[in-house]
């Protein structure tokens, strides 16, 4: 188990219900600062929910949850909302141009996202300046996917959650995203909390994993796990046997 100190979140004895439904159970264990930490399980085992408590979107009853040391419920919603950003299967996009969804962040805290800071953030996540004025409803998936990104990055977030960001993505637009997540944490060292089923994909690109299966954790560690899973359910389920 990493220490307290070394992580940028932490859960100590997380529980989560909907109604009378126990989503997440006991959940203690820390994402490290820095790194990539993977997160895999079938349909159901609670990562969304999961990732969902990291930045306050979700508050669990009981348990607690530490983000960089500091208590989550001490920290201003909106605040913690840019210090941790999120980036979703489906990158929702507003209508219109892709500039006016990368300067939607800014907007809403009422300030102005120049055209020069556009650019610069979508050649970051390789895409050319000519995408800048084109109606992002015209993007392929994996064009909006980095467009998705660019515009999380714009608060410039310590933490990024991703939520099966290439799971509708063809092989090349896959790859592109996975390049461009290796440099987000390698140049600018944001922390990366990555739900995926691609199992491959979490071995390769994850340096740390957590196996979840119905609400609880059932192994964690760095990636190799995978390939020489210490439970039963892990070992069948990197083999595709368990559900």
């Amino acid at each position: 188990m990493l220490l307290h100190q070394e992580s940028a979140i932490h859960f100590q004895q997380v529980n989560y219900f909907i109604d009378e439904i126990h989503i997440l159970k006991n959940i203690t264990g820390s994402f490290p600062k820095g790194k990539i930490t993977t997160i895999v399980g079938p349909s159901g085992a609670g990562k969304t929910t999961l990732l969902k408590l990291c930045n306050g979107l979700i508050s669990p009853q009981s348990g607690t949850i530490f983000i960089h040391n500091k208590l989550v419920t001490d920290y201003e919603p909106i605040k913690l909302r840019r210090q941790i950003g999120i980036a979703l299967q489906s990158a929702p996009m507003v209508e219109g141009s892709v500039f006016e969804n990368l300067a939607l962040p800014l907007e809403l805290r009422g300030e102005k996202l120049l055209e020069s800071d556009a650019v610069h953030y979508l050649e970051d996540v390789g895409l050319d300046p000519q995408f800048l004025h084109q109606n992002a409803a015209d993007l392929s998936g994996g064009q909006r996917q980095k467009v998705s990104i660019a515009r999380t990055l714009i608060n410039r977030p310590e933490i990024l959650l991703l939520d099966e960001i290439t799971s509708a993505l063809d092989h090349t637009s896959l790859r592109e995203i996975e390049e461009l997540i290796v440099k987000i944490n390698r140049i600018y060292g944001v922390t990366i909390v990555w739900i995926t089923h691609n199992l491959t994909q979490a071995l390769t690109i994850g340096e740390f994993t957590w196996v979840l299966h119905k609400g609880e954790v059932i192994e964690t560690g760095e990636s190799n796990l995978l390939k020489s899973p210490a439970t039963d359910f892990v070992k069948r389920f990197v083999q595709g046997e368990a559900e």
